[in-house]
């Protein structure tokens, strides 16, 4: 089974579990291919990605384009602040133009859910979802999960807590799609405001309290609070929410000993994730960094056919 089957990458819902795996498997040598003194294998020569963000991004966009580079593939990032967008240019004549351009892939990001979908359907470029409004972010679900399985050795039936605001986050919902195929306990905790709708739906464990959420798990992963996205009233206060959800040595207390927390960045500190904790032993949370290069490097190599001998070349 190979990526280069699939046209898109637009989420990990409909992503087969032996997919993820792949996916995981090709990461572990290209994470080594970043710890050489040289950087780069031919492996994408001749092909060529463009990044397209309408929405700020500091990790995903940048590790796409050093994902891309590191690969030999020609990689150009469209700057949508000053492209033709601001004269009115409609997505669709701006995807077609990038199109024209030979193209191979298209990694996009939109404050509107469906928008890549939208992409895709009207485009011969393979699409990849680098976060869509508030729907999925599925390499930052993939790049977690890798981090998880490299320090836990196995996906396996972990327990995993997502703490904070999981109504606007594409992260959980990615996350929950994707631990969900390898039999994970997923608990959500967050204020009841901060909830979807028939939460249970995500066959997940709803919790309201830190303490309960977190006892005996294997996995915290703690959500930025998205002030961006926030409706009014939500919850009293950021320092309100920080009394109550905020994650601290104190909080853990009750989970394994052994417990991860991971934080998909940038960290409000103070609110959502206390210093102690994402500077501490517990927290992988550089770690995801450099893992999200070499999973986007996986990913960008099967889905426009890379071969595995290429891969140390």
């Amino acid at each position: 089974m190979k990526l280069d089957r699939r046209k898109d990458l637009l989420g990990l819902r409909d992503l087969e579990r032996e997919e993820i795996e792949l996916i995981l498997d090709t990461a572990v040598p290209m994470k080594d291919i970043i710890k050489r003194d040289i950087k780069k294998v031919p492996a994408l020569r001749g092909k060529a990605m463009v990044t397209v963000f309408y929405e700020p991004s500091t990790r995903t966009r940048t590790s796409f384009e050093i994902a891309g580079k590191y690969l030999s593939a020609d990689t150009v990032n469209l700057a949508v602040s000053t492209s033709s967008v601001q004269k009115g240019e409609s997505l669709r004549d701006t995807i077609k133009t990038i199109e024209v351009m030979g193209f191979d892939l298209m990694v996009m990001r939109h404050s509107m859910s469906g928008t890549p979908h939208y992409v895709a359907r009207n485009t011969k470029m393979r699409v990849i979802n680098a976060g869509d409004g508030a729907n999925e972010h599925p390499t930052q679900a993939l790049l977690d999960m890798y981090t998880i399985r490299e320090r836990k050795g196995t996906l396996e039936g972990l327990k995993v807590a997502i703490v904070g605001d999981i109504l606007h986050s594409r992260v959980a919902r990615s996350n929950i799609y994707g631990l969900g195929k390898f039999g994970c306990e997923i608990r959500v905790v967050g204020p009841s405001t901060l909830m979807p709708p028939e939460v249970e739906k995500l066959s997940v464990k709803a919790y309201y309290s830190l303490e309960e959420a977190f006892a005996d798990v294997d996995v915290i992963n703690v959500l930025r609070i998205q002030r961006e996205r926030q409706q009014s009233g939500l919850f009293p206060s950021l320092e309100e929410y920080a009394n109550l959800y905020m994650v601290t040595p104190e909080s853990l207390k009750k989970a394994k000993k052994d417990v991860l927390v991971l934080h998909p960045g940038p960290m409000n500190r103070g609110v959502e994730i206390s210093s102690e904790i994402a500077d501490g032993s517990k927290a992988v949370i550089d770690e995801q960094v450099t893992n999200g290069v070499a999973v986007r490097m996986a990913l960008l190599f099967l889905m426009m056919g890379g071969s595995k001998s290429e891969i140390v070349a």
